[in-house]
């Protein structure tokens, strides 16, 4: 099974302005546990996680005053439509994060997330444990 199977095609993008705060309340309301953040100054993509909104608050910062460009974890690792949900797993493993954007023609296509993978991978067990041996 390949990533363009899994990954998620909704994908909430906001700027790196956003207050954490603004950031949170559309991941809550989307059901999304990641974002990416389009910075056109910088020219990049980026991604900002539940993780690092959490660990923000867990320091006592401000959610209403901290932006999204302070917490954007910049040096992504892409996953492309083709992969292996393998290959997105051992890179996700590797990397020890659990989304990963998908990028189709340099443009963000998807997210991958674990979660995502799990959901595949489930079935398709469940399914080969019913098979006689």
């Amino acid at each position: 099974m390949l990533v363009r199977d899994a990954m998620s095609t909704v994908v909430l993008t906001i700027g790196p302005a956003h207050t954490l705060r603004q950031a949170a309340a559309m991941m809550s309301a989307r059901r999304v546990g990641a974002a990416v953040v389009l910075d056109p100054d910088a020219g990049g993509v980026g991604i900002l996680t539940e993780r690092d909104v959490l660990d923000s608050v867990g320091l006592g910062q401000d959610p209403d005053t901290e932006t999204v460009h302070a917490h954007t974890t910049t040096d992504v690792v892409f996953a492309a439509p083709s992969w292996t949900l393998e290959e997105a797993a051992r890179a996700m493993a590797h990397g020890g994060f659990r989304h990963l954007i998908v990028l189709d023609r340099d443009e963000p296509a998807g997210i991958v997330s674990v979660r995502d993978i799990i959901r595949c991978w489930a079935p398709a067990r469940q399914a080969a444990q019913r098979v006689p041996a």
